[in-house]
């Protein structure tokens, strides 16, 4: 699911002003839309980094980040760490396969 763009388009499914919606949005998600688009955006950014071995600007895209280099600063400002070093830092090392004849212990 592309991530939306502003408030207007979340906006868009039903409350006309920007300022109402805001209100209801904070008061049932529990954060303001802005603060909850960077959370789902980084958040989903986490698993993809995580979970897969994609370029930076294919996890970047996505979850709507028009350059690697504005993916960069939101990582470095919410994980303190660029994205590389989320990723190396949050995937699990594949252990090395036992050669033939090695014990296990």
């Amino acid at each position: 699911m592309p991530a939306p763009q502003r408030l207007e388009g979340l906006a868009a499914g039903g409350v006309p002003e920007s300022t109402a919606f805001a209100a209801r949005f904070r008061t049932y998600v529990g954060r303001a839309p802005a603060a909850y688009l960077t959370w789902w955006r980084l958040s989903t950014a986490a698993r993809l980094l995580r979970e897969t071995a994609a370029p930076l600007a294919a996890v970047a895209r996505p979850v709507g980040y028009g350059s690697e280099s504005a993916f960069a600063n939101a990582c470095k400002r919410e994980f303190g760490t660029a994205p590389g070093s989320f990723r190396r830092a949050h995937t699990a090392a594949a252990p090395e396969p036992r050669r033939p004849g090695e014990e296990t212990g």
